[in-house]
C-alpha cells in the first residue's frame, strides 16, 4: 500500500463534527437478580474535532470505547453527557438549515438529515447486509428515507454508478450478500454508503475481519472514493499500522477517555503519552526477536475497569510513570505542540507531559 501524503486540507479548517465531552454509561444489568447501581463507564469525557475534507484516525485497543462513541454519534446508542454537533455543509440534505445542530436535541428531522450526511459502514458486513435481499434492494431500500431520493426510474442508474465506484459489476446487482466473499461484501456496504450522495463516512473496523491482501485493497478504495466523492472520513481501528496509513490526524482513546491527539506523522515519529509509545512498541517489525518484542510492550499492573466509576488517570494502572497525583486526578489534554491551525495540533492527556 503506497499512499501519496496527505496534502493541506485548509488554512483555516472547518468542523465536520465537533464532540465536547462526551460520555456514554451503561446500566450493568444480568437479569432478574442483577446488583442495582452498578453501571460500565463506556466512554468518559470526549473532546475532539472532526475536519470537513480530513480522515481522522480513532485507535485504541478492545473495549477503549471507540466503537460505543461512534454509534453514539449516529445516536445508535444514546450518549449520556456532553454535546455532538454536525455543521451541514453546502451539499448538506439540509443546507438552508442553520449550523451546527445538536445531534442529541431530540430533533428527529435534524437527526433523519444528519444520517442523510454522515453513513456508517458496520466491521462485519456479513451481519450488515439482509441476506435475503438482493443488492439492488440493499442499496435502494433507504432511498424512501433519505432526503437526496432520486426519481424511481434513476434509482438502477444511481446504483450501476456506486457499483462501478466500489468495483463491482452492474450485473451483480440481482446477485444476493450470500454469493460474494467477505471482500466483495464490505464494497457492498460502502456502496449502500456511497447510495444517497452523503458528506462523511464513519468506517468502524472495515478492514479487521477481512485476509491482509483484501485490507490493503479496500483502504485504497477507501482513499480513492474520499478523493472522488470529497469525502471526510472518520476511520476506526485498533490496528496502528492501518490507521496511521489512512489518517491525516489520529486520537488515541483508552478506558474511555482520549489520551493523545495528534497529526498522523508526528504521532508515528514521536508518541508521547505512556500508552501511546505502548501501543506503538506493540506493532511488529522486522528483525525484532519475539522474546525483546515481549519486554517492549510489558506493562504490568491493572487494566481500567469499566465497572469501576473512573477517577483520575485510566491508564495509572499500567503506566511507569504513575505517581499519586495520577490515581486521584484526571489530566486535561492540553496543546503540547502547534504549528498551524487545528490540524496541526498535538494534544496530550498526561500530568508529566509538557
Amino acid at each position: 500500500m503506497n499512499r501519496e501524503p496527505a496534502g493541506p486540507i485548509q488554512e483555516t479548517p472547518k468542523p465536520l463534527l465537533r464532540l465536547t465531552d462526551v460520555s456514554k454509561t451503561f446500566k450493568l444489568e444480568a437479569g432478574l437478580f442483577a446488583t442495582a447501581g452498578r453501571y460500565v463507564w463506556a466512554v468518559n469525557g470526549v473532546s475532539l474535532d472532526v475536519y470537513r475534507g480530513e480522515t481522522y484516525g480513532l485507535v485504541g485497543e478492545s473495549g477503549s470505547g471507540k466503537t460505543t462513541l461512534a454509534r453514539s454519534i449516529v445516536q445508535l446508542v444514546r450518549h449520556s453527557g456532553g454535546t455532538i454537533r454536525y455543521y451541514p455543509g453546502a451539499a448538506s440534505a439540509q443546507a438552508d438549515t442553520p449550523g451546527p445542530w445538536d445531534i442529541g436535541s431530540g430533533n428527529r428531522q435534524i437527526l433523519r438529515s444528519f444520517r442523510t450526511d454522515v453513513k456508517y459502514i458496520f466491521q462485519d458486513p456479513s451481519s450488515a447486509l439482509d441476506p435475503r435481499m438482493t443488492v439492488y434492494e440493499i442499496l435502494t431500500a433507504g432511498a424512501k428515507y433519505g432526503l437526496r431520493t432520486d426519481a424511481p426510474g434513476n434509482l438502477r442508474t444511481r446504483a450501476g454508478e456506486v457499483m462501478d465506484a466500489v468495483g463491482l459489476r452492474v450485473a451483480d446487482l440481482e446477485r444476493r450478500p450470500a454469493e460474494f466473499s467477505g471482500g466483495q461484501r464490505q464494497r457492498i456496504s460502502l456502496a449502500r454508503a456511497l447510495f444517497g450522495k452523503p458528506e462523511a463516512l464513519i468506517c468502524d473496523e472495515v478492514v479487521s475481519a477481512l485476509d491482509v491482501s483484501i485490507q490493503g485493497q479496500i483502504l485504497n478504495l477507501l482513499v480513492e472514493l474520499k478523493r472522488q466523492y470529497d469525502l471526510t472520513i472518520l476511520f476506526i481501528a485498533h490496528d496502528l499500522t492501518v490507521v496511521s496509513y489512512m489518517a491525516d490526524r489520529i486520537g488515541v482513546l483508552y478506558g474511555g477517555s482520549l489520551m493523545e491527539e495528534a497529526p498522523s506523522d508526528r504521532l508515528v515519529s514521536g508518541p508521547l503519552h505512556p500508552y501511546t509509545q505502548l501501543l506503538y512498541n506493540s506493532v511488529p517489525r522486522l528483525g525484532t526477536h519475539l522474546a525483546d518484542r515481549a519486554e517492549l510492550i510489558r506493562a504490568p499492573g491493572t487494566p481500567y475497569n469499566p465497572t469501576a466509576k473512573p477517577t483520575g488517570c485510566p491508564f495509572s494502572g499500567r503506566c511507569p510513570m504513575v505517581q499519586p497525583v495520577c490515581l486521584t486526578e484526571r489530566p486535561a489534554l492540553h496543546v503540547v505542540a502547534s504549528s498551524g491551525p487545528g490540524l496541526q495540533t498535538h494534544r496530550v492527556a498526561c500530568h508529566f507531559v509538557d
